[in-house]
């Protein structure tokens, strides 16, 4: 049996998967349940933490940027203190690849935690190895090497680890220079990645002529839940006035539009987005990053209220079957590059963070139902 996430179900209308029509909001849960059940999940994965994977990894950061936003919410002091103590065992450093946007993601908790807590130092390895990278830009063809061209952050999951870490140590410090590389490699990866007819990402480019069984493009679930999340993450900290801003708003719209029209009927969605019947399993981490941009961009006006909250609502109901008792986490898709077929009970701490993020939007509608909506 799993806990479900205590939405109310009654009077949530399941929208046509492929042509969403504007409907009254679902009612939204109680917020008090939200949390409990984040708190629960967050529990088990900070005491089962996924010893096999470096604490300064994607794989584990990605998670920590969901005990951040739990961290954000709860009375307790206790997902803080977590993350204070994973920096200070890791001395505060982004993992061992200079260059990989991956070794960038935990710096996303280092940074939230030096201003959170106003102590630059927390800070002073990132910015380090950030001055480094800006002042030794990445030796063209030795490092990431793609079949069309070189490119920095050639994959799309890159757009989830890289350019919100170099936001928020912009912000936290104030350099220009990080907010100007972060902006410039989003569109040089965006350029490369997105299929502006599907409004949808190739994970890279070994991508662009592979077909499922169906003959349809490959594009992976959680890989575009990576970039959602990622636009999220960047716009949360982008000045109001950037001259980036519109064109990334006009992307994260339009991203969106595609992703509530393929959300299949139980409010997953697959781990292929357009070759759903292949891969029949469900899958938490493409949906709980997925409602974790469509709520943020109902909360901030960004998206329309009547066509995407729905879709919120029941990706966040599904996202709750995949909670065990004890507070695990299953049926997230391990780590790959593209769909997979996967056993039912597989977890990995970026599914957590899905989630967490999820809720932590999830919470802020249910505390503000009134004020949380767009148009």
């Amino acid at each position: 049996m799993r806990f479900p996430l205590l939405l109310p179900l009654s009077g949530l209308i399941f929208m046509n998967c492929t042509a969403p029509a504007a409907e009254p909001a679902p009612p939204v849960p109680d917020a008090t349940q939200v949390l409990a059940v984040m708190e629960r999940v967050a529990d088990w994965q900070l005491v089962h933490p996924a010893a096999n994977r470096p604490k300064d990894g994607w794989v584990q950061a990605a998670g920590y940027t969901g005990i951040m936003a739990l961290a954000g919410i709860s009375e307790s002091p206790r997902f803080d203190e977590a993350m204070m103590k994973m920096g200070a065992e890791n001395q505060w450093k982004p993992g061992s690849r200079v260059y990989h946007a991956d070794d960038y993601c935990v710096v996303q908790t280092y940074a939230e935690l030096s201003l959170r807590h106003h102590d630059a130092t927390l800070i002073a390895p990132a910015t380090e190895r950030f001055d480094a990278i800006l002042a030794h830009p990445t030796p063209v063809g030795r490092e990431f090497n793609s079949p069309q061209r070189v490119i920095n952050w050639w994959w799309c999951d890159a757009l989830f680890m890289g350019p919100p870490a170099w936001l928020r140590v912009w912000k936290a410090t104030g350099k220009q220079a990080y907010l100007d590389f972060a902006v410039e490699n989003w569109w040089k990866t965006s350029d490369f990645l997105y299929d502006r007819d599907e409004h949808l990402y190739f994970r890279d480019a070994t991508y662009f002529d592979k077909r499922e069984a169906n003959g349809k493009k490959i594009f992976w679930s959680r890989g575009n839940g990576w970039v959602m999340g990622g636009l999220v993450r960047v716009l949360q900290y982008l000045p109001a006035d950037h001259p980036a801003r519109p064109r990334l708003e006009r992307q994260f719209r339009e991203m969106a539009a595609r992703i509530v029209a393929l959300q299949q009927d139980d409010g997953f969605w697959r781990s292929s987005l357009l070759d759903p019947a292949n891969y029949p399993a469900k899958e938490e981490s493409g949906t709980g990053f997925f409602c974790y941009a469509l709520t943020w961009g109902v909360n901030h006006g960004l998206l329309d209220r009547g066509t995407t909250l729905p879709v919120a609502l029941k990706a966040w109901a599904a996202v709750g079957t995949c909670v065990e008792p004890d507070g695990r986490l299953i049926h997230v898709q391990p780590i790959g590059a593209d769909p997979k077929k996967f056993d039912e009970n597989a977890t990995e701490p970026y599914g957590v963070g899905a989630l967490l993020l999820a809720g932590s939007e999830i919470y802020r509608l249910a505390r503000a139902p009134a004020l949380a909506g767009g148009k």
